[in-house]
């Protein structure tokens, strides 16, 4: 099959995007992706497992998708696109990554006659009514909650198929009405093979807990800042380490000052991939400290693979479907979100506790090399194009 994917962001990178790609590519299919650029990227570019196509996007056009089911500019804007790659190539299915740009999907699947799939990576609704920025009087105004959430219903029910990435957001978009046969499930798992087999050991004298990726207000790593007074106290010799970057990086940094922790914490910042992997690596404790929102209870992060794959136990809050995952393949502890000394306690005893850390970490890589890898993954999103 030919199939245009359409995502409303730059590509590369994205590894969720990439491991489908190139899944599908190895199935047979030939992938074409239609994405904007804002670094004059190139027109067309041919690679080895896709083609890529790109169009200069404005900063007006740009900034308009925040209202983009209220306003006419941005979906303009990618009916131009899309019409234009259609005119040259033709498609057996479209491809929609993510809520926003699903009606130009069911446009095309109307006109043309082919296969709209919907892939949901994010519960939109609950991302847009957490985010900043739609929570200004203007924000609500352009970008309502309640119009998002009769989109989304309005959009699953429209496609052949929707992807989601976990089976609690399944569960969510089939008690909204959604039809739960035409709904799969393709978590955010890892290829394998693009992660060193072999594992560091880490140091024994000092005992490093990790985190890796963004690093904004949603992803709760106040909580285990605020947490390492306490922790510090009975475990002298734990030390934390965030490895990414993001809004919240300052407010944090201008916290761990205040309490005096600077000698336990460390920023590493922003790290090519087979660097932050490395990172993790030499960590005892790998830790998922997210806020619990409409939005985390429904996630599939890829540093929880990430880290069960390295062998390292992991200590997450309680989000449901993170929570879910660690207590079926028994790869760690989860602690109550918002709680410093709940997670304080929990890594206390971790830190103190060398087998049970070994124990949990050749769990949770057991489970990946078994269940969540993307090679298992991908055979549900596979089916769908046979």
């Amino acid at each position: 099959m030919k199939i245009l994917m359409v995502l409303d962001h730059e590509f590369p990178p994205d590894i969720r995007v990439e491991n489908e790609i190139a899944s599908l590519h190895n199935a047979g299919h030939e992938i074409h992706i239609a994405c904007f650029t804002r670094q004059n990227g190139e027109a067309l570019e041919k690679t080895s497992t896709c083609v890529i196509h790109r169009k200069r996007i404005s900063a007006f056009f740009y900034k308009s998708s925040v209202a983009c089911l209220t306003l006419p500019f941005y979906f303009a804007y990618w009916r131009k696109f899309v019409t234009d790659i259609l005119v040259r190539y033709s498609f057996d299915a479209i491809h929609v990554h993510d809520l926003p740009l699903a009606r130009i999907g069911f446009e095309v699947n109307r006109r043309h006659g082919i296969k709209f799939i919907l892939d949901l990576h994010e519960n939109w609704p609950a991302f847009v009514a957490a985010a900043d920025h739609t929570n200004t009087l203007a924000g609500k105004i352009v970008s309502p909650v309640g119009l998002w959430i009769s989109y989304e219903r309005q959009m699953v029910s429209r496609a052949d198929w929707v992807i989601t990435v976990v089976e609690e957001m399944r569960d969510r978009l089939t008690a909204n009405g959604g039809n739960p046969d035409k709904i799969i499930v393709v978590p955010n798992t890892i290829r394998i093979g693009e992660y060193p087999e072999s594992e560091r050991i880490p140091d024994t004298d000092t005992v490093i807990l990790l985190y890796s990726g963004g690093i904004d207000n949603q992803r709760g790593l106040h909580i285990p800042i605020e947490a390492m007074p306490q922790i510090i106290r009975e475990q002298p010799n734990v030390r934390l380490w965030l490895v990414g970057k993001g809004s919240f990086e300052n407010k944090l940094k201008e916290r761990v000052e205040q309490l005096k922790i600077s000698g336990h914490v460390v920023f590493w910042g922003w790290q090519d991939p087979a660097a932050m992997y490395a990172l993790i690596q030499q960590a005892h404790i790998a830790i998922i400290p997210y806020l619990r929102t409409m939005q985390t209870d429904c996630s599939s992060p890829n540093k929880l693979f990430q880290y069960m794959y390295a062998g390292k136990p992991v200590l997450a809050s309680n989000c449901t479907s993170v929570k879910r995952i660690i207590e079926e393949t028994k790869s760690g502890r989860c602690y109550e979100h918002n709680i410093p000394f709940d997670f304080s306690a929990k890594a206390i005893e971790l830190a103190k506790n060398t087998p049970e850390r070994i124990q949990l970490g050749k769990n949770g890589k057991s489970s990946v090399l078994k269940k969540y890898n993307w090679d298992k993954t991908a055979e549900s999103l596979i089916k769908i194009y046979s």
